[in-house]
């Protein structure tokens, strides 16, 4: 799937969890910022060292969502991303599946988005894109005459 599909999820993606991460780590768009997230953590969730999970999702999100936007180590970033929604749907939000109850059913599809970048990587329009094609493409050998069909 190296094609032009994957831009508008890495788009989409990145710009959700850019933002949801800059709430988290740095009190943007009206978020708590990292004090906030570790009561968060802390309080609500009640996980130790709540410091290093607090820091974990805060951090996963905001620089997920910045190389998934960029295409940028995109592997990486959606790793990121899948991780952090993975453990929100089974430490937030499960018993609900509708997202109007708190739900499953929004951080469930941003797994799967993340999950298809993981797979499928960065695509054409990426700088992992880029690199690929202008760093580790060659051109064939023509003294090469193990193909069979040249």
């Amino acid at each position: 799937m190296d094609s032009l599909a994957q831009l508008p999820l890495r788009i989409a993606l990145g710009l959700v969890f850019l933002g949801h991460g800059s709430q988290k780590a740095l009190g943007w768009f009206d978020g708590a910022g990292i004090e906030g997230t570790l009561g968060l953590v802390k309080g609500t969730l009640g996980l130790e060292p709540a410091i290093l999970w607090a820091y974990l999702a805060a951090y996963g999100e905001l620089f997920g969502g910045l190389l998934v936007l960029l295409g940028l180590a995109t592997r990486f970033g959606a790793l990121n991303i899948a991780a952090t929604m993975f453990f929100a749907i089974f430490m937030v939000h499960w018993g609900n599946f509708f997202a109007q109850h708190n739900g499953i059913e929004y951080p469930l599809t941003l797994f799967c988005g993340a999950v298809t970048l993981l797979i499928a990587g960065g695509g054409k329009l990426s700088v992992d894109g880029w690199i690929s094609q202008t760093c580790f493409e060659t051109e064939p050998d023509p003294m090469d005459d193990s193909d069979p069909l040249r």
